[in-house]
């Protein structure tokens, strides 16, 4: 069995030893009319890229804002296709933590635009998305609806998640680019965080979860 795997192991290293030689003669072999072609290549690749971004930034991207209303919302899904907006309300503290990590993130991924909403001012396009659970983020991608992050049972289930959490998962939707391993959540370290009692939508308190259900 042992000499098996390492038969197996052996010509699998062949293989891909096979494959990078296979690149390396191609590169040598490249005269100097290819490299022209590729030098141009990569020039127009990121002169598009620049076009891109000067036209996500005068759509808003780049900083994570607030949307006044409805109207608001879909004026802005005409200009902006990829979207991550979090639905929000003043009574819960959950929405201030989601708060500080979309505003990071906003500014390191302008393919997306970073927004948020009052579900309380927004009843027709809370019900439409079928929003039950605050605060839940909503992901856009390509002007359709591909996924919701709900609560933080996805991040954990706590209070003191990483950034790099938040955007790995978002990244799932394919709103946002990610170089990461998409099977591998980020190997982050929890920050300190003292444990308190979340103030719920009917004034109590509640240690374990403070999500809350827009039908309380």
């Amino acid at each position: 069995m042992a000499h098996l795997l390492e038969n197996q192991l052996f010509t699998a290293a062949k293989t891909i030893e096979q494959q990078l030689d296979q690149q390396l003669d191609r590169l040598e072999n490249l005269d100097s009319d290819d490299l022209k072609v590729l030098r141009e290549q990569r020039l127009r690749e990121m002169k598009e890229l620049s076009n891109k971004k000067q036209e996500w930034l005068r759509n808003g991207h780049g900083t994570y804002t607030e949307l006044a209303d409805e109207k608001e919302f879909f004026e802005m899904s005409k200009k902006s296709p990829n979207i991550v907006c979090h639905f929000y309300r003043d009574s819960t503290e959950r929405c201030k933590i989601v708060d500080m990590h979309l505003k990071i993130l906003a500014a390191k991924h302008v393919e997306a635009k970073f927004c948020k909403v009052n579900a309380e001012k927004t009843p027709f396009l809370t019900q439409r998305l079928r929003i039950k659970v605050i605060p839940t983020i909503a992901l856009v991608k390509d002007s359709k609806t591909k996924d919701f992050i709900v609560g933080f049972t996805d991040l954990g289930n706590c209070d003191d998640f990483a950034t790099e959490m938040l955007e790995w998962r978002i990244a799932h939707s394919g709103a946002i680019e990610y170089k990461g391993d998409l099977m591998q959540p980020p190997d982050v370290k929890r920050k300190p965080f003292m444990n308190r009692p979340q103030k719920t939508i009917r004034g109590g308190y509640d240690s374990d979860d403070s999500d809350i259900d827009l039908d309380d």
